[in-house]
């Protein structure tokens, strides 16, 4: 197969995801909820955590890094609080179902932190937070994942990459703020490598702590801090809420997902959700207006609406026309020929 783009659909993309999911032993519903969650950030734009994970995750599923049979086990219930233990699964749907609680038990509650422990990598965690901000509510996600982060002025990562998304609602589509607090993401860096591009400058270090455009260096090395000693003073404090308080692993533990060698081990990612909602702390009235007013005022200020032209996944239209990346899409149809799933009409196997 050539590294030609594949032009598909979201609902074909994420058939075919869940098949391959399907094929390592991930129960259907499950299956389908991490694959169309692929597809609808690949929709997004956001390609480093779309449909180049998928091939990643078949390969841990294979090779025993993630346990396609794990459930949701609730190990403490305080109301509105909720610890589960994520048994080595697929970080999507885990986390989806988290979100799912988190709301539920913010209405009765109005507030409510979820967390997963022991869990794998769940891609864009914006994706959960506009769950909770399309119920009304505000949200906010944190993850941890592999070290990449060196303590500033340091040589040696430390922290993860520390994402975290939160999420408003207010008016027709809420605003969604979801980023990493590293200068890029270790999926934007894996890429980049796919795709044989060097990086810009500043975004990472190779492991001996210099400054490299070198992706694959930089995939067995650093990235930046976003802002400096700022990013890093926040990165700790994610890795603190995240990794030290929720566990099992601190990010110098944690199997990385990009890493081949690293397939076969146990991520032990953590997970951690927070739904507030609106009303319960309105003190004085008019939460609701006030909140599309901020919205309505980045625009009348000249400036972009975080998550603007995201679509919440529920209401993705599956015949969306989505393009996969050539090199993406040829690595997902040879796990296609090896699984024995079928390939839809219009891609073509790598041994054609």
């Amino acid at each position: 197969m050539d590294n030609a783009p594949v032009s598909t659909t979201v609902g074909e993309a994420a058939s075919l995801g869940a098949k391959l999911l399907g094929a390592t032993g991930v129960p259907g519903e499950r299956a389908h909820r991490s694959a169309w969650l692929l597809a609808v950030t690949e929709l997004w734009g956001l390609r480093s955590h779309g449909l180049l994970r998928l091939p990643y995750y078949l390969e841990r599923l294979v090779e025993g890094g993630s346990n396609p049979a794990a459930d949701l086990r609730t190990v403490r219930d305080g109301g509105a609080t909720v610890a589960l233990d994520g048994e080595a699964g697929l970080g999507h749907w885990q986390a989806w179902e988290a979100a799912g609680i988190a709301a539920e038990r913010a209405r009765t509650h109005g507030i409510a932190a979820v967390s997963v422990a022991d869990s794998g990598h769940c891609g864009s965690l914006g994706l959960y937070a506009m769950r909770l901000a399309g119920a009304g509510l505000v949200g906010l996600v944190a993850s941890n994942g592999p070290a990449a982060i060196a303590p500033w002025g340091g040589n040696r990562p430390l922290v993860s990459t520390s994402p975290i998304a939160a999420a408003f609602p207010a008016g027709e589509r809420p605003v969604v703020v979801d980023l990493a607090l590293s200068a890029v993401t270790r999926g934007k860096i894996a890429e980049h490598a796919a795709s044989g591009k060097l990086l810009e400058e500043g975004w990472a270090l190779d492991a001996g702590g210099r400054p490299t455009t070198d992706p694959d260096a930089a995939l067995a090395g650093m990235v930046a801090p976003a802002g400096g000693a700022k990013g890093f003073a926040l990165a700790l404090l994610l890795e603190a809420l995240t990794g030290g308080m929720v566990g099992p692993k601190l990010s110098t533990e944690v199997a990385d997902p990009l890493a081949h060698a690293a397939a076969g081990r146990k991520q032990g990612l953590s997970h951690l959700i927070v739904a507030i909602d609106v009303e319960t702390l309105d003190a004085t009235g008019g939460a609701p207006a006030r909140l599309a007013e901020l919205r309505d005022g980045v625009e009348a200020a000249g400036g972009r609406v975080p998550g603007r032209n995201r679509v919440h996944p529920d209401d993705v239209n599956p015949s969306e026309a989505l393009q996969i990346a050539g090199p993406t899409a040829s690595a997902i149809a040879a796990w296609a020929e090896r699984m024995e799933v079928a390939l839809p009409a219009g891609w073509t196997s790598p041994s054609a």
